[in-house]
């Protein structure tokens, strides 16, 4: 019997930190460390994006929602930077 994964798991996990009062920041884990030796500076900022988009989904408050869309658009602009 073959079995075959047809979905690629996520390879990050993205969260927000810090206090309300200063600034906060989107920082990433990785789920799956064997796999991560593979992976390029493109494939991670891709997983990064990946990752802030489906925690954008589940943001509740204002000022996470704003963090992650601020990270979202470096991690786009750090894309189109690469050769």
């Amino acid at each position: 019997m073959n079995i075959c994964e047809t979905e690629v798991p996520m390879t990050i996990l993205a969260r927000t930190c810090g206090c309300k009062e200063r600034s906060r920041k989107v920082t990433y884990s990785f789920i799956d460390a064997y796999h991560s030796l593979c992976l390029d500076k493109k494939d991670i900022i891709l997983a990064e994006m990946e990752a802030c988009t489906k925690l954008l989904k589940y943001a509740i408050e204002e000022t996470d929602k704003k963090t992650i869309e601020r990270e979202i658009l470096e991690l786009k602009t750090a894309i189109d930077l690469m050769p």
